[in-house]
């Protein structure tokens, strides 16, 4: 059932605490947009600390480049709110964190514009290791609609539902795990 806010029950965030757990991964976020919402529904789920390795709320641009290692040039290019960004931020996260599972948000909350981009605009990003030492990623781009409260309960709902996409069947071999615990 969802609330007014968009923040739905915990079922999703139960969901990929009980997989991530099932597959021995460790996770970790990386929250513009959704400013450690995310975050907080993963550790509000009983047990999630068998497998959050933590978050890093980088808001302001110089905080995705300095800690995150977002290269200068999609700041420059890209900017903020771009699916390159949130690309980014998911490699810096899982790099910072060293998390198997690494999600990331950013976009407009609203209500005015950023970057010339229309409240509502998110960009979503998960990536983990894959077979063969390949890295398996997946981005989503929303324009969601709604309070600003809503866009950001909402963007955490699609980023839950991405992240538990972005998780294997089965679990990976120890040797293509990133930094996570084995």
């Amino acid at each position: 059932m969802s609330t007014p806010e968009g923040e739905d029950d915990d079922g999703l965030a139960e969901a990929l605490i009980a997989r991530c757990r099932g597959l021995g991964l460790t996770l970790g976020t990386a929250e513009s947009l959704t400013g450690g919402l995310l975050i907080e529904r993963l550790v509000r789920v009983p047990g999630a600390s068998a497998v959050v390795r933590g978050a890093v709320v980088a808001y302001a641009a110089q905080v995705k480049h300095d800690i995150l290692g977002v290269p200068q040039q999609v700041l420059d290019q890209d900017g903020t709110v771009s699916a390159a960004c949130a690309a980014a931020m998911a490699d810096g996260v899982a790099r910072v964190l060293g998390c198997d599972l690494a999600i990331a948000t950013t976009g407009v909350a609203g209500p005015d514009p950023s970057e010339g981009q229309p409240p509502g605009t998110v960009h979503l990003a998960a990536r983990m290791p894959g077979g063969a030492g390949e890295e398996v990623g997946r981005g989503r781009a929303l324009h969601l609609y709604g309070s600003r409260t809503q866009v950001r309960g909402q963007a955490t709902q699609h980023a839950l539902t991405l992240a538990l996409q972005t998780l294997p069947e089965a679990p990976p071999s120890t040797a293509t795990r990133g930094g996570g615990v084995p």
